[in-house]
């Protein structure tokens, strides 16, 4: 390893790590176009499926890069953050716009969003309707909503205005290489969408039960309310839902991002690290781990009720402590600008 790379890097282990990841992603999301355009089915589930992961793994690296974990300095992890935001599908808005709030959802300890879909929806019953049946469908309609909103709010809203070039020119750009795509493969371009639709359940689920914060609607860089939102209730409503706890490493499907009250405990802490952290801090036990079979549960039942729901309930304690926590709604960092 040359000091060169260590300049480039944090370290030589994240020179190594962070380069594979960062290279399976975007060499797996391009292949993944070939195999869901070949003849055969079981090619194309497992584009599907490599389209799908690619897409996750570019969204957590997304927010790597917003804690400037993926390199060194500052312009690299910006030059990444828009390169996977880029394949993730949320690259409307700028990667500097989606690392400002995500950070200010760490200092000010809140859920924070510039769009407050529920009270659009409220003024829009028949949307409300349509979204509601979409969820019930295991349609993720309300991520859909979240997500399109970045695109259309710079023209209808004046203070969102000059953001309307971005939205705009990456809306062409994007809409032209959907049309390729399709002119090359209608079923690729099919299955992409298919792809999508999973990448927007997985964020969706692990956004919904991370925490039980206050929620905000904001302005820009307008300041919140006081309130006692401090380190201890940080962590006290800051909770992990790992893919499993038995099996670690099946954590890597959403490059462990579950490992939640780690990362809220030093958020500058690069992803492959925070397991070990866990285990310092946690050891063992299971305080704010929430089983992942009665969080699909909880997924599944409030599905519909979370579309509307204001609140969104917290994990209480004894052996069924998840049982009312309905999960929270519009809340990726992707959306929330």
């Amino acid at each position: 390893m040359t000091g060169t790379d260590l300049r480039i890097f944090r370290d030589a282990q994240a020179a190594v790590i962070n380069s594979s990841v960062m290279a399976a992603t975007g060499a797996g999301w391009l292949g993944s176009f070939a195999l869901m355009a070949r003849p055969e089915i079981l090619a194309n589930i497992a584009g599907v499926l490599l389209c799908a992961l690619t897409m996750v793994w570019a969204a957590y690296l997304i927010h790597e890069a917003a804690h400037q974990a993926l390199f060194a300095g500052p312009r690299l992890n910006r030059v990444a953050g828009e390169v996977t935001s880029f394949i993730a599908g949320s690259s409307y808005a700028s990667f500097e716009r989606i690392r400002a709030l995500h950070i200010r959802h760490h200092v000010d300890r809140a859920d924070l969003h510039c769009f407050d879909y529920r009270a659009f929806i409220g003024q829009h019953p028949v949307l409300c309707r349509v979204l509601q049946t979409l969820e019930w469908a295991y349609i993720p309609a309300t991520e859909v909503l979240m997500h399109l909103q970045v695109i259309w709010r710079p023209a209808v809203v004046p203070s969102q205005r000059h953001y309307l070039p971005r939205a705009l020119g990456m809306l062409m750009l994007r809409g032209a290489l959907l049309v390729l795509l399709g002119l090359w493969s209608l079923k690729a371009l099919l299955l992409y969408c298919v792809a999508y639709g999973v990448l927007l359940h997985v964020l969706n689920f692990f956004d919904c039960f991370h925490h039980s914060f206050e929620n905000f609607t904001v302005a820009g860089a307008e300041p919140l309310p006081t309130g006692n939102r401090d380190r201890a209730y940080e962590q006290a409503n800051t909770y992990s839902n790992l893919v499993s706890v038995r099996h670690p490493w099946l954590n890597l499907v959403i490059l462990n991002f579950a490992y939640h009250n780690a990362h809220h405990h030093r958020a500058s802490l690069a992803w492959y690290r925070l397991p070990r952290l866990h285990r310092e801090l946690f050891g063992t036990g299971t305080r704010n781990v929430l089983p992942m079979r009665a969080l699909l549960a909880n997924w599944h039942r409030f599905r519909v009720l979370r579309v509307t729901a204001q609140e969104y309930g917290a994990p209480e304690s004894g052996a069924d402590a998840a049982a009312g926590f309905i999960g929270a709604h519009g809340v990726s960092f992707l959306t929330v600008i």
